[in-house]
């Protein structure tokens, strides 16, 4: 049975995995990193984030993680906050079933819940007709910096 919910410390492994089956989708090949469950719970512990999960009957089949931003309050009005998310995705054989609404679903309830400005997202080339057809559009208010490193 499928579940969407938000993820458990006991989720960890199933989150490297999932990770780990995305960057071998992007690149065409599993990656070679001895040290990527460490990095994994390295970065987990310092990046608060609510994530939640598509969990059919004990797998891990799609993923997702929202960050929230809350706003310098100002005097005489409540701070406020919008959220950003990021690393949304669902494996090849789950995908066009509904999963991905699902979770997105999740994300947008959980943002409503805390009240919200708004959702931020970056997505990429593949997913921009799925997030329009949900009521994303073109920020127009917003900047980017880039920056150029070698890595």
């Amino acid at each position: 049975m499928l579940s969407i919910r938000q993820a458990r410390a006991t989720d960890t492994p199933g989150l490297i995995q999932l990770r780990a089956a995305w960057v071998a989708e992007q690149t065409g090949e599993p990656a070679e990193d001895p040290d990527f469950d460490n990095s994994y719970r390295t970065w987990q512990a310092k990046n608060e984030r609510t994530m939640f999960v598509a969990d059919l009957d004990g797998t891990l089949i799609g993923m997702l993680n929202l960050m929230v931003f809350e706003r310098m309050p100002k005097p005489s009005k409540k701070s406020t906050c919008w959220v950003y998310l990021g690393n949304a995705f669902v494996v090849e054989d789950h995908r066009n079933g509904g999963v991905g609404s699902m979770l997105l679903d999740a994300a947008i309830h959980f943002s409503k819940n805390i009240q919200a400005a708004r959702i931020v997202l970056s997505p990429s080339d593949d997913s921009q007709n799925f997030y329009a057809r949900r009521g994303f559009e073109p920020a127009q208010e917003l900047l980017i910096k880039r920056f150029e490193y070698e890595r």
